[in-house]
């Protein structure tokens, strides 16, 4: 009789946050054949078909939504476990520090970090802000353990040469509108829908990457520009126009302010990456699995 597997829930959360076998295999390092393997596997353990599989990619079947949800569930609770049981074999002490881009470092980060902090007391960890390329400089030269980066369309080809990397987080993103926003109490909403919104974009220094208007909306209107993600969500929850969210960031969100899924089957998505150096220490061990074990708990939300 087939059976519920870690590694077959693994592969098939994978499989469900890239929405395709292909990015799934290529994310957890396996080959297309083995990924379909677990997946028939697990639908073999369901009793049911687990995704709907179309020329743009797959889609959860109502079994394969509930499995998911449980999947979710279990990793979680399995990293979390994983990080307790290190905490018992090896106090881990000294001093960590792990840069992050400034969406991540919103939600996602501090709470992996206070995650570390609750687990390993003797460790202290220090959170430091700055765009890519200098985490990356950082990183190489020592002082960072952990950079959290965003990778994927519309981002620079970042040199991640002899780093490890390990994917934290596929993400979406979303719309971030007034409360009072005709958008607000929609479930989702198409790009068209977009096309006459006054957007509030990003504005940063030359060449850091910056959230514009909707990626794949032509000729928006760009009404306001901030530096800060503070001011960009207080110029929304203020009525004065809305703005592109990341998924990471949406426990971030301030009152007055809500999300609004797009549909856009052109917008290939990104994802959040935690990189380290190639031998990385048990200290920095531990904050990848605690970021991990938070960003399924994110999802989950």
């Amino acid at each position: 009789m087939a059976e519920f597997t870690l590694a077959g829930l693994r592969v098939v959360h994978q499989v469900a946050a890239a929405r395709s076998f292909t990015r799934a295999a290529e994310t957890l390092g396996y080959t297309q054949s083995a990924i379909s393997r677990q997946v028939a596997a697990m639908e073999a353990a369901a009793g049911a078909p687990i995704f709907d599989r179309g020329r743009r990619g797959v889609a959860l079947t109502p079994a394969g939504q509930v499995l998911v949800r449980r999947a979710t569930e279990i990793l979680a609770d399995m990293a979390a476990t994983e990080l307790e049981l290190a905490g018992l074999r090896d106090r881990l002490a000294g001093r960590l520090t792990i840069g992050a881009y400034p969406t991540a470092a919103m939600a996602l980060v501090p709470r992996a970090m206070a995650q570390v902090m609750s687990g390993h007391p003797g460790l202290a960890v220090i959170l430091a802000e700055a765009s890519t390329p200098a985490l990356l400089r950082r990183l190489r030269i020592g002082r960072l353990d952990v950079a959290v980066i965003g990778v994927g369309h519309g981002l620079p080809d970042y040199d991640l040469s002899e780093l490890r990397q390990t994917t934290v987080l596929q993400g979406d993103l979303l719309v971030a509108v007034p409360d009072t926003h005709r958008f607000a109490g929609h479930a989702g909403i198409t790009v068209p829908d977009l096309a006459q919104e006054h957007w509030i974009a990003g504005d940063g220094a030359t060449g850091e990457p910056q959230f514009g208007a909707w990626p794949t909306l032509p000729d928006p209107h760009i009404a306001h520009t901030a530096r800060s993600w503070s001011t960009r969500l207080g110029l929304v929850a203020a009525g004065l126009g809305i703005t592109v969210i990341p998924d990471v960031a949406l426990p971030a969100l301030p009152a007055g302010v809500r999300a609004v899924a797009v549909t856009d089957s052109s917008w290939p998505g990104r994802a959040s990456v935690a990189v380290t150096r190639p031998r990385p220490s048990a200290q920095a061990q531990a904050m990848v699995t605690a970021l991990r074990n938070q960003a399924a708990g994110l999802r989950n939300a």
